[in-house]
């Protein structure tokens, strides 16, 4: 036994290639503060998180739910819920917005007002919803700095039109993005055709909401934009999942790719390119560096081409790219199960936070609490893995956004279906899922 124990042991090392087995023993995970929850009875996300000019935080999601924390809201169809907090974390107010379809939150901004403007997408045309072209358009609000609405724009076509992302560009205009429906859109889309999948689309808007340009970017199949960010010069990077392999996507590598396009301050396409492997690979988000460069974090389940490692189903990807979409390295993160990143962003303390979940228990994971688990990493400039967290239920837990606090603590919003183990409580299905660490 004393000859074998040692063979064993050196060939299970030989035979893992994820940076060697269990690399979670180098890594200091951060300390848990407090986690709650916030919901009713129904489905209950949070998608978005920012910092707020008063040194407190806003929450964006969508809420179905019409009891325990949800007020005022009287039919069961999914709305925006806008939740504010304090410095300390107390809740100051929470609003629900929509009409009597499906309404769902995902991104906001605060505005020099001191207000909000927030998007996703909506089915409604009644409540707080105006007009609706068909199915999902693009839904915009403007609010007040006490989540009173000033206006609200729609924009879509007789399809299924999802907003993911809302940016504020540096001209004091907006950038809102997602997908087209280009088979219901009429002949819209790049491709002006009529074709079963989707395409990236954009539209800049003033402080108003008045529509100052729309663009259209992808092929024949399924193109969706998730995230975009403003470059130094004033230009944009989009960042999505694309499985066309014509029109604007030259280099399809394979299912599913990360697909990114640069774009002038019109809109003009400067360039596009693909990363990836032979199996699906999904964007999620992007963050700029102190350098002008730009790292993109999804997930893949490949092992090629663009890929050089995965250690199970699939793992966080993370690539870092120059202003002209050069590749200058790839890294994954995650263990034999599977993996997801769904944002990622720069601390003031160096480095960068990536969160998702995880549903693993080796390799780069330290832990699993049962089916999914909300999986934070801290990363170094160059994409070394610094700690990591792993925190949950017996449910299914996820993260969805991450923000960095004055006092350098670290929030993260997602959604919980646990109330067990490190979930303290849930009211319904799944509720809004908020984390404090530091």
């Amino acid at each position: 036994m004393k000859i074998v124990f040692p063979f064993l042991l050196l060939l299970l090392l030989v035979s893992c290639s994820k940076n060697d087995v269990f690399k979670t023993t180098q890594n200091n995970p951060l300390t848990l503060n407090f986690v709650t929850t916030f919901g009713g009875s129904k489905n209950d996300v949070a998608q978005k998180i920012i910092n707020t000019n008063d040194k407190g935080y806003a929450i964006l999601g969508h809420s179905q739910s019409t009891d325990f924390d949800i007020k005022n809201k009287t039919n069961e169809s999914f709305d925006y819920w806008l939740l504010k907090f304090d410095a300390e974390h107390t809740l100051e107010w929470s609003k629900t917005f929509g009409g009597t379809d499906d309404d769902r939150g995902r991104d906001l901004v605060q505005t020099n007002d001191n207000g909000f403007l927030i998007t996703g997408f909506s089915r409604s045309s009644d409540g707080d919803v105006s007009t609706n072209n068909g199915n999902y358009d693009f839904w915009t609000v403007k609010l007040n700095e006490s989540g009173a609405i000033l206006w609200e724009k729609s924009f879509g076509f007789l399809g299924s039109d999802q907003a993911y992302t809302l940016k504020k560009t540096s001209d004091n205009g907006f950038l809102i993005g997602g997908s087209l429906d280009v088979s219901a859109s009429g002949g819209q889309g790049n491709a002006k055709s009529q074709h079963a999948g989707g395409d990236f689309w954009l539209i800049k808007i003033d402080a108003n909401g008045n529509k100052i340009w729309s663009r259209y970017y992808g092929g024949l199949f399924t193109d969706s934009l998730y995230d975009l960010v403003e470059t130094d010069n004033g230009n944009f990077i989009l960042v999505g999942s694309s499985d066309s392999s014509d029109t604007d996507i030259s280099n399809n590598i394979g299912s599913y790719d990360f697909w990114v396009v640069k774009i002038d301050k019109n809109g003009a396409k400067i360039w596009e390119k693909n990363f990836g492997g032979s199996q699906p690979d999904e964007a999620f988000a992007i963050e700029k560096t102190n350098n002008n460069e730009f790292l993109i974090a999804g997930n893949t389940r490949s092992t090629d081409v663009n890929v050089t490692e995965n250690a199970g189903s699939s793992d966080i990807w993370l690539i870092k790219i120059n202003a002209d979409g050069e590749l200058l390295w790839e890294k994954t993160y995650g263990g034999s199960n599977f993996e997801i990143a769904k944002n990622i962003k720069k601390s003031k303390q160096g480095g960068f936070y990536i969160v998702g979940s995880s549903r693993s228990a080796d390799f780069d994971v330290t832990k699993n609490e049962g089916n999914k688990d909300v999986w934070i990493i801290k990363i170094d400039e160059n994409g070394t893995l610094l700690s990591e967290n792993s925190i949950g239920g017996s449910e299914l837990d996820e993260a969805n956004d991450v923000i960095e606090t004055e006092n350098n603590g670290i929030i993260l919003v997602g959604e919980s279906w646990s109330n067990d183990k490190e979930i303290p409580e849930n009211k319904g299905f799944s509720d809004v899922l908020i984390i404090n660490l530091n």
